[in-house]
């Protein structure tokens, strides 16, 4: 980005929050990230490009309900209300009828849903029968901004009582005829709803699309619908956060469409800065105007210093970055998303097969583990039993896995052995299966119907009954294959949720071990076929097909 561009005194027409907003940001660029800056950008090409029009005189009473509320909207504030409530394209629809904002902890995130929310309940808004739904993974989440909304009631009754009915389950604009209700039920329970916006408080919170898909399906219904997605970095990997950010860095770095959604990220460009005071207004637009805040920022950052494993906290909701629990991870996420990279050509080449799964009645998982110019390539497949006393623990999206091809839901009481076996009796048409890894107390199970492909534990050449200790001696194996980013496995999700639930366990004498994070809900079956393959990685031949070099004599 040239520092001409970044630096613009003459902009195209547009909203004086907007520009007053963008302003303060291209006067203060070293404390803004770069997200925020290409977001500014966006909006700049927007104006300039597009037939975008606002009335000012509605964005002036909106605010003017700034009154009833204990605190005042900052620029940034102002600036994302106006994009998103009050710029309308040609045709008279919302030019940006979804916001996603991801904010430090303590911006005033929930504040600012609050009061947006509050505007497009009222007869400013004017739509009749917009209805608000605020979802969250808790309760207490789902209620934050209905709480303060109800608040607001409550000390303005005098006034607000001639428009608004509430109770602590509905707040109901009487001339709209609006109603705002907090929801954290399941999926099902929400089909067939006709809300004008859709609210999901702390995305990073939510293990699947389920609820968010079928509150969705909603919209559409009420004259222009609204989402609003706010929340700070979290700890689930591969759910819908990384999925939104991922679409969202795409937008703002113009890889894509933003197709009517406003991404506003902030957050530290790199880990180093968090020793600069100064960069803490990267992840918290709000931070300068709040001194309380600072104060206990400052405070956490000194905890975070001397304890940084035990105050993650910091880093991830404070920083908005992502940090991996090293006390506990196996690696880290980059790491783990490195291995989502295309197969080569694989046909007829050796490979070792992997099993393991703790129940039949749970998952099952079984892979294949090939070695080609230094890479570890790794084919998988998994069998989850549709009648698995976990199932309702179980948060990804089952059914989306199983489109992809890498999961196969079964309809039993349990996963029978031959399903699995008549999955590596098709694989041993297309490649040289020389050696079958399955943990020692797993082989019983599946022994007769093993032996009848060949694979009989009698012949320690073709089967390996895998035990702790030949985990224990691939632990730094595999470690060094992660940080090399040596592992492929394709666009694989649940080889990468099996792979985030592992843990490291000391075993004594310098050893470690594998071991679930959580022993009901996060299953590890996949990863620990392709620790069960890797215990005989020794014993796979290696092929190589790096092109010839022209031989140069001097």
């Amino acid at each position: 980005m040239k520092m001409m561009q970044m630096m613009r005194c003459n902009f195209p027409k547009m909203p004086n929050d907007v520009e007053n907003y963008i302003r303060f940001v291209y006067e203060h660029m070293d404390e803004h990230c770069t997200w925020t800056i290409k977001f500014c950008e966006l909006i700049i090409r927007s104006f300039e490009n597009e037939k975008l029009y606002w009335n000012e005189e509605k964005v002036n009473k909106y605010f003017s309900y700034q009154k009833y509320f204990p605190f005042s909207l900052l620029l940034w504030e102002r600036c994302l209300f106006v994009l998103h409530n009050c710029v309308f394209r040609e045709d008279g629809l919302p030019r940006w009828p979804d916001l996603m904002i991801v904010v430090g902890r303590g911006a005033g995130k929930n504040g600012y849903l609050s009061f947006e929310d509050f505007c497009l309940l009222s007869q400013a808004h004017n739509i009749q029968n917009y209805n608000i739904d605020i979802y969250a993974t808790s309760e207490d989440q789902a209620m934050t901004s209905f709480k303060e909304i109800y608040e607001v009631l409550e000390k303005n009754k005098a006034k607000l009582s001639k428009y608004f009915y509430w109770n602590k389950e509905v707040i109901k604009n009487k001339i709209t005829r609006s109603e705002l209700r907090y929801r954290t039920r399941n999926a099902d329970t929400k089909d067939g709803g006709r809300p004008g916006k859709n609210d999901f408080d702390e995305l990073h919170a939510y293990e699947n699309n389920e609820l968010i898909d079928v509150a969705n399906t909603g919209l559409g219904k009420i004259e222009h619908p609204r989402t609003t997605i706010i929340t700070t970095q979290g700890d689930v990997r591969d759910g819908p956060l990384d999925d939104e950010m991922k679409d969202g860095y795409d937008v703002l770095d113009g890889k894509m469409s933003d197709n009517g959604k406003l991404y506003f990220f902030c957050m530290l460009d790199d880990k180093k800065e968090v020793d600069n005071e100064k960069m803490w207004n990267k992840p918290n637009p709000s931070l300068r105007f709040r001194p309380d805040l600072y104060e206990q920022i400052k405070k956490e950052y000194v905890s975070y210093k001397k304890r940084p494993e035990k105050n993650r906290a910091f880093i991830v909701k404070r920083m908005n970055l992502i940090e991996e629990n090293k006390d506990i991870a196996i690696t880290s996420w980059e790491n783990i998303l490195s291995t989502n990279r295309p197969y080569i050509d694989l046909i007829g080449h050796e490979c070792i097969c992997g099993i393991d799964y703790a129940k039949t009645s749970d998952f099952v998982a079984a892979g294949l583990l090939f070695k080609q110019n230094g890479y570890r390539y790794w084919i998988c497949h998994a069998w989850f039993c549709k009648n698995s006393k976990d199932r309702h623990r179980i948060k990804p999206d089952l059914k989306m896995w199983e489109k992809m091809g890498v999961l196969t839901i079964v309809d039993a009481v349990e996963i029978s052995p031959q399903i699995v076996v008549d999955w590596i009796v098709e694989k041993q048409s297309q490649y040289s299966i020389v050696k079958l890894c399955i943990d020692n107390f797993r082989y019983t199970l599946f022994s007769s119907y093993l032996k009848t492909i060949g694979f009989d534990a009698r012949d320690k050449t073709k089967v390996k009954l895998v035990r702790p200790s030949d985990i224990m001696k691939v632990v730094p194996v595999i470690e060094s294959w992660f940080n090399n980013q040596q592992i492929i496995w394709n666009d694989d999700p649940f080889m990468r949720w099996c792979t985030n639930n592992v843990k490291l366990v000391d075993a004594g004498k310098g050893n470690q071990v594998y071991d679930k994070q959580e022993p009901k809900s996060r299953k590890t079956d996949g990863f620990m076929a392709f620790a069960a393959a890797a215990t005989s990685d020794d014993e796979l031949q290696e092929y190589n097909d790096y092109p010839e070099l022209d031989v140069i004599v001097l």
